[in-house]
């Protein structure tokens, strides 16, 4: 397994990788126009030892109560099925933490499962007095902080970049 950032090559594989993995096209469809709107903030790939790609992540702006913060959000999170649950999720993760960490981002929101990303330092956003526009989301809506205490004083509504809206 190899963990990097994408390069414009694997855009056929993120987009196999994402219509495999998901029930819709929606998160193939939401990368490609992050992708040519100019808002993937950074995508990560984990790529066999042909090199073809096996697990994605991708992180987008968000903004909060229309201010950047320099924070971005996370999603999709993908990993194909014959390789889950050996890692490459995490490492993912970490990777791309460790990359907007070297750029200055300050934190990270994600949907997801609590018990998941609990484990690598997540907490409910709700804690920051934070939510998104989705109802019903206030137990998977979660925030990790990158920079020292981005959180202090905070709070309201995060948003996602325009194209997360065409699919909700």
């Amino acid at each position: 397994m190899l963990i990097r950032t994408e390069i414009g090559v694997d855009a056929a594989g993120i987009d196999s990788l994402l219509r495999r993995c998901f029930a819709t096209s929606a998160e193939a469809e939401l990368v490609q126009q992050l992708r040519e709107d100019g808002l993937l903030t950074l995508g990560v790939v984990a790529t066999d030892d042909e090199g073809q790609v096996m697990g994605y992540a991708a992180f987008s702006p968000v903004t909060l109560g229309g201010e950047d913060l320099n924070w971005v959000g996370l999603a999709p999170l993908a990993v194909d099925e014959s390789v889950r649950r050996q890692g490459w999720g995490k490492q993912m993760l970490f990777e791309g933490l460790d990359t907007l960490s070297d750029f200055s981002y300050n934190a990270v929101v994600v949907l997801g499962d609590p018990a998941w990303f609990g484990r690598y330092g997540f907490e409910p956003a709700a804690r920051y007095q934070l939510h998104c526009r989705w109802p019903g989301t206030e137990a998977t809506f979660q925030v990790r902080k990158i920079a020292d205490d981005p959180f202090a004083g905070q709070g309201g509504l995060v948003e996602y970049a325009a194209p997360f809206n065409r699919t909700a």
